[in-house]
């Protein structure tokens, strides 16, 4: 994971431990101004469900996408948490136009939408069978401060879900995962953002089908593998022996 900080002159921060700790003491992995942190301010810690913030008991609340956070919340690549007036993107390291296509079929297309998790449009669920474009003459406007203007549009060509902007402006650039882009082949789970805006891309027929392995036939069964092993069998056949031998012998010297 890599930190960015928007619209100041720092550095970006890199970590790839299951924890990260956050505040204005020295013992943090990350150390922010007094004026913005307390002394331990917040972790984020890796676990199976992904990354987990925690606002600590001597910290204020913090935000997320501008939404205030008391206690957890789940976060993922694309989030802005905000700790006083420091801002803190969270970006894939892996630049995701570098990524392999992901090829969709008919039937998939039905299943993937766009779920707004942040913004204006907060709770929409927009299907992406068909196109979708953003924009000021697009199916969805971008209500964006200052009056700017972004416009872009989601389209399937080639079996693949591709992401593109008609309308850049530079102070708000369209993200995937934290990462500026222009165009882009776009995966489930992405995140797409734009200022205050947060989609999530959701696709179970984007899913590659798991792939069923046929396990190998048995060999066919013998009859003396069905008894037991071959000691037993013998050993069976040796008692019978003995057995018949020893009534013959009693019938013999009864008659």
């Amino acid at each position: 994971m890599r930190i960015e900080f928007p619209n100041a002159a720092r550095e970006d921060f890199h970590w790839a431990q299951t924890q990260l700790r956050i505040g204005s003491a020295p013992d943090n992995d990350l150390v922010l101004a007094a004026s913005q942190a307390a002394p331990h301010h917040l972790r984020i810690q890796q676990d199976r469900r992904g990354w987990v913030l925690q606002v600590l008991p001597s910290a204020d609340r913090i935000h997320v996408n501008a939404r205030p956070v008391r206690e957890r919340a789940l976060l993922r690549a694309g989030d802005v948490v905000s700790v006083g007036d420091c801002r803190l993107l969270l970006r894939a390291d892996e630049d995701p136009a570098r990524r392999p296509p992901l090829n969709v079929s008919e039937q998939g297309r039905c299943t993937v939408a766009l779920r707004a998790v942040a913004g204006p449009l907060s709770g929409r669920v927009l299907p992406l069978q068909d196109s979708l474009t953003f924009g000021p003459h697009g199916d969805c406007p971008l209500e964006l401060p200052q009056g700017d203007i972004v416009a872009l549009r989601i389209f399937w060509e080639g079996g693949q879900l591709w992401l593109e902007t008609t309308q850049s402006c530079e102070r708000h650039p369209l993200r995937v995962n934290g990462v500026a882009v222009q165009k882009l082949a776009l995966q489930p789970g992405d995140q797409l953002g734009v200022a205050m805006h947060r989609f999530v891309v959701d696709g179970p027929g984007m899913e590659p089908e798991p792939e069923i392995v046929m396990a190998e036939p048995l060999p066919p069964q013998l009859p003396e593998d069905a008894a037991g092993p071959s000691g037993e069998v013998w050993w069976l056949i040796v008692t019978a022996a003995v057995l018949a031998l020893g009534i013959a012998l009693v019938l013999l010297i009864r008659f």
